[in-house]
């Protein structure tokens, strides 16, 4: 199984930072919340914060896991357990350094974007208010 930890930076306006996959990369297009594979050895919080620094050039302040889900798409020989974290910038304006592009989206606009398939729970769970980032960031390390 591999872990891949993904980011859900809220900002204060609601809005949700996403990123579009390059069109070289697997799944090209799709639209995906920043982040990438756990390397062996490595701690989910530490692969968070390099990932947000290599794919968007920004540092990690604050961050807690909120959810997880396993998947396994059809082209990959190996499940994914994908770990979520609400997480906040410590600084910088994020950047697509390895993205086609990047937005910033209210969460009831989630829908109108193509998001790879392990994203869909998520993807409702934040669309309808369910989970707000945030307000657990804020509640959690208060």
């Amino acid at each position: 199984m591999r872990i891949v930890v993904a980011a859900v930076i809220e900002r204060a306006d609601r809005r949700l930072l996403i990123g579009q996959r390059r069109k070289e990369d697997s799944s090209p297009l799709k639209w995906e919340f920043p982040g990438g594979k756990v390397r062996e050895g490595e701690a989910a919080e530490a692969a968070l914060t390099r990932e947000l620094r290599e794919e968007l050039g920004v540092t990690l302040a604050k961050s807690v896991e909120i959810g997880r889900v396993r998947h396994q798409y059809p082209t990959s020989p190996e499940e994914l357990e994908i770990r979520f974290f609400a997480a906040s910038l410590a600084d910088g304006e994020a950047r697509p350094l390895c993205f086609e592009q990047i937005a910033w989206v209210l969460p009831k606009e989630l829908g109108e974007y193509d998001f790879l398939a392990a994203n869909r729970e998520l993807i409702a769970n934040l669309a309808t208010g369910r989970i707000k980032p945030a307000e657990i960031l804020a509640a959690k390390l208060t």
